[in-house]
């Protein structure tokens, strides 16, 4: 190996690292600060991501290593690439971290890994580095540690008491897929250290419950990944993917990732990288799902031949499906089907709900809770307002489809 200065592994190792998306901080419980120590999860600093309640996260992301006995055909870091390889030492990691933080570029650390010598001997220093932050420097700010599935369960547990918040991804949608795009991992490997990681999540907040020195442990939960447009797999499959890994193991998050080519590329992947839209289009799925009481099986409804639209966002799609359930009245239908009107998210919604027991709401007065009154309009009633025959209008998609298209997060 030959020998590298820290600045060139750091222009390495933060490289390789930006294929993985699930590095959020969302969800994250602050730590005790009475016993002293440095750091904090709250607080602004460099902007590298922003959490769901929109507050500006800094992280100091890279990769412990990018060796890999690994061979998987996705991605940059695999045994057969011929990319330029680095390693920090733990002691590097920790000092980066926390000369980062002291700078006020960091509010916190996302590391990864490939695998080097073996899964234990790599999980077992991911979790060093956030011990050595926590116990030996008295760091309080946010860590997310990417654990390793065929690690023993032993060593991945002990990564829960260090770190925030724990991912495992899982790479693909379909068992297909990763049989055959990763030939080294195994999906029942993945979904078990899943499953392992949801129990002793539970456990540790009953045990908080009980006993007020039960040890913190993944306080932000666990989050996974898939990577869109490398096979085959729709996005009705993809969404039905991540309600079961919702629903299944607890997931804070799951992160989707489009499928970028890389140099080398292996033969079975694709040539071109799918549309950006395409990921935002899942995204706003998943959000419709997580706070807007979408089943799965609704968008994949909305969906044409198991592809959202990439002109019109999934709830608009729904709504236009069916039109049978609108007009909604903000004066007086439920919560839950205000949710459903395009254009209305959850805190305009909210809004409505608390406003319209003391006055009756106009038109006028949605409009200073939505960004665009002409994509609400024709999914309501108001005092002053009924969309006649418009909701009918057989060029109602072309009124409402963007004239340009942005990629900003749904606003929840």
């Amino acid at each position: 190996m030959a020998h590298l200065s820290l600045k060139e592994k750091l222009t390495i190792l933060a490289d390789a690292a930006k294929y993985d998306a699930s590095c959020a901080s969302s969800g994250t419980a602050k730590r005790d600060s009475r016993t002293g120590g440095i750091g904090s999860t709250e607080g602004m600093g460099i902007c590298h991501a922003y959490a769901p309640d929109g507050r500006c996260i800094s992280l100091l992301k890279i990769l412990l290593t990018n060796y890999c006995q690994f061979d998987c055909h996705y991605c940059i870091n695999r045994k057969s690439s011929s990319v330029r390889r680095a390693a920090f030492t733990v002691k590097e990691v920790v000092d980066l971290t926390l000369g980062f933080y002291r700078r006020n570029y960091i509010e916190g650390l996302f590391l990864s890994s490939g695998i080097i010598r073996s899964p234990d001997h790599t999980m077992e220093q991911l979790v060093q580095v956030a011990q050595t932050l926590r116990e030996g420097h008295g760091f309080k700010g946010y860590i997310h540690l990417k654990t390793i599935p065929d690690a023993d369960p032993e060593i991945v547990a002990q990564a829960g008491l260090w770190a925030d918040r724990v991912s495992i991804n899982i790479e693909l949608p379909t068992t297909s897929a990763l049989t055959r795009l990763a030939p080294d991992k195994s999906e029942k490997r993945i979904t078990g250290a899943m499953s392992d990681m949801k129990f002793l999540i539970a456990d540790a907040k009953d045990a908080s419950r009980r006993y007020k020195s039960a040890p913190v442990f993944a306080p932000a939960g666990q989050s996974t990944q898939m990577i869109v447009g490398a096979d085959g797999a729709t996005d009705a499959q993809i969404v039905d993917r991540a309600a079961s890994l919702y629903r299944g193991y607890k997931m804070r998050r799951v992160y989707y990732s489009a499928f970028s080519p890389i140099p080398d590329a292996s033969a079975v992947l694709p040539l071109k990288r799918p549309p950006l839209l395409r990921e935002h289009r899942l995204y706003q799925s998943d959000w419709l799902m997580r706070f807007y009481g979408f089943a799965p099986h609704e968008i994949s409804d909305a969906a044409e031949n198991g592809m959202l639209p990439l002109d019109i966002d999934p709830k608009l799609a729904w709504a236009l499906k069916f039109r049978s359930a609108f007009p909604v009245d903000v004066n007086r239908s439920e919560k839950e089907r205000l949710l459903r009107v395009p254009g209305l998210g959850v805190k305009a919604v909210n809004t409505i709900v608390s406003t319209r027991r003391f006055r009756t709401l106009r038109l006028e007065d949605v409009a200073r809770l939505t960004q665009s009154i002409a994509k609400v309009r024709p999914f309501i009633i108001a005092a002053d307002w009924r969309p006649t025959a418009l909701t009918d209008r057989a060029d109602l998609r072309r009124l409402l489809s963007p004239r340009e298209q942005q990629l900003e997060l749904f606003a929840a």
